[in-house]
C-alpha cells in the first residue's frame, strides 16, 4: 500500500447540468440536512421547513458547495423506513429549497430507486446512494435514464447488520474491487458523473477504518473524484471518548489527513470549519521550500 499526499491533477469534473460543472482544482463541500428523527447526530422530530430553509441558507453562506438531504437515517442499526415515509419527508421541503435557492447544487441520500427518480424529477441534481447500487436493483438503470451524478458508496452488509461482522483486513483492496465491479456496471449504462465515497463506518472495524483513510487514494478508478464522510463518526469518538455533540475538533483532525490523501470532497455538518480546513490545507500544499 502506498502513503501518498495528493494533489488534485487530473481529477474527472462532474456534470451537474447542461449549464453547471463541479471541477474539483479545489476541494468541495457537502452539507449535511437531515430530516430525520434518529440520525446519530442532528437528527430529531420539530425539524420545519423554515429551519430546514434557514440551515440551508447558512450552509451556503458559508461554502458549501453542495446540499445533501437524507430522510431515512443509516447509523448502525437504524430501523427501517417505508418509501412512502421517506418521499412524504423529503419531497415538500426539496420543492421548497429548489424554489429558495434555484442555484444551489442538491444531492439526494437514498438507495431506493424510487425515492431516486420522484426526488430527480422534483429538482434534485445528485443521488447519493449509501449502498452502491447493492440495495435496490434498479438503482443504476434510474441514475442512466434521469441522467444524473451518482455517489457510489460501499457498503458491507446494511446499516442493520454493517456491524454484526465488519471488515477486519484487506479494506482497502476490498473497496477498490466494490468500485471497480460496479462501476463497470455503471459504464455500461452510460453513466461516467460518478463519484467515490469508500464509507467511513459503514461496515468497518475502527482499524480498518483507519486504514481506509491512510490508504484512500488507492481506491480512487479512472480519475474519479473521492467523497469523505468523517463528521463526527465513531471513528473519531471511540478513539477520543467523546460524543458526536463533542466531536468538531476530532472531525477537522481527520478531514485534513482527508484532503491529503485524496478527497475532495468532504460530506460535513460544519460547513464553516470544513472550509477553513480546505483553505489551511490549500496553503499548506502551496508553500514551496
Amino acid at each position: 500500500m502506498v502513503d501518498k499526499i495528493t494533489d488534485f491533477n487530473g481529477i474527472k469534473s462532474i456534470r451537474i447540468d447542461n449549464n453547471r460543472v463541479l471541477n474539483f482544482n479545489r476541494p468541495k463541500i457537502m452539507g449535511i440536512l437531515n430530516i430525520t428523527p434518529d440520525s446519530f447526530y442532528d437528527g430529531h422530530s420539530n425539524i420545519t421547513i423554515d429551519k430546514l430553509l434557514r440551515k440551508a441558507e447558512q450552509m451556503l453562506n458559508e461554502g458549501a458547495d453542495i446540499l445533501d438531504i437524507g430522510a431515512v437515517s443509516t447509523r448502525p442499526g437504524a430501523q427501517e423506513v417505508n418509501p412512502e415515509t421517506e418521499l412524504k419527508r423529503l419531497i415538500t421541503p426539496l420543492e421548497r429549497l429548489v424554489k429558495e435557492f434555484p442555484e444551489a447544487i442538491i444531492s439526494i441520500d437514498t438507495y431506493r430507486a424510487k425515492v431516486a427518480k420522484e426526488t430527480v424529477n422534483a429538482g434534485a441534481h445528485i443521488i447519493n446512494d449509501i449502498s452502491g447500487g447493492t440495495m435496490d436493483k434498479l438503482m443504476f438503470e434510474t441514475i442512466s435514464k434521469h441522467n444524473v451524478p451518482y455517489i457510489l458508496m460501499h457498503i458491507h452488509g446494511t446499516p442493520q447488520t454493517m456491524q454484526d461482522s465488519p471488515i477486519d483486513s484487506q479494506v482497502v483492496d476490498r473497496v477498490s474491487e466494490f468500485f471497480t465491479n460496479q462501476l463497470l456496471k455503471l459504464n455500461s449504462l452510460g453513466v461516467t458523473d460518478v463519484i467515490l465515497d469508500p464509507g467511513f463506518g459503514f461496515g468497518k472495524t475502527l482499524e480498518s477504518n483507519y486504514q481506509l483513510l491512510k490508504g484512500m487514494e488507492n481506491t480512487r478508478i479512472n480519475n474519479l473524484p473521492i467523497l469523505a464522510g468523517i463528521s463526527r463518526k465513531s471513528m473519531i469518538n471511540k478513539v477520543l471518548g467523546t460524543d458526536p455533540e463533542d466531536a468538531l475538533n476530532g472531525t477537522t483532525s481527520l478531514n485534513t489527513i482527508a484532503l491529503l490523501h485524496g478527497a475532495n470532497l468532504l460530506r460535513v455538518h460544519d460547513v464553516r470549519e470544513a472550509n477553513e480546513c480546505i483553505k489551511l490545507v490549500d496553503n499548506y500544499r502551496n508553500i514551496s521550500v
